[in-house]
């Protein structure tokens, strides 16, 4: 594994991918250039990556916070979906601030 300058995870030929090397339910900084979080999902014996938010928008802001939950419909998403991991993790109360 090697960082290039701009703090993104490369992986050599034959190194572990991200999905090999967290456990589940781990969440973690997103290895995709836009993305800010990514979490690995694990159900029925089959793994899921799923990246969320983007690094361009700051979010958990208590006034932007209402009109995002609103926007996406927080209270209907489903687990193991990019919409349920930012609304639980990114603009829960109290929540991950990750600015750009």
């Amino acid at each position: 594994m090697m960082r290039s300058t701009k703090g993104i995870i490369l992986y050599k030929k034959g190194g572990k991918s991200p999905k090999e090397s967290m456990k589940c339910g781990e969440t973690k900084r997103s290895t995709r250039k836009h993305k800010k979080i990514m979490k690995l999902y694990c159900s029925d014996g089959k793994k899921s990556l799923v990246h969320a938010g983007d690094k361009r928008y700051v979010n958990n802001v208590d006034s932007k916070r209402k009109a995002f939950k609103a926007r996406h419909k927080c209270s209907t998403a489903k687990p193991g979906t990019a919409r349920h991991l930012a609304c639980t993790e990114l603009w829960k109360k109290g929540g991950k601030l990750i600015k750009r």
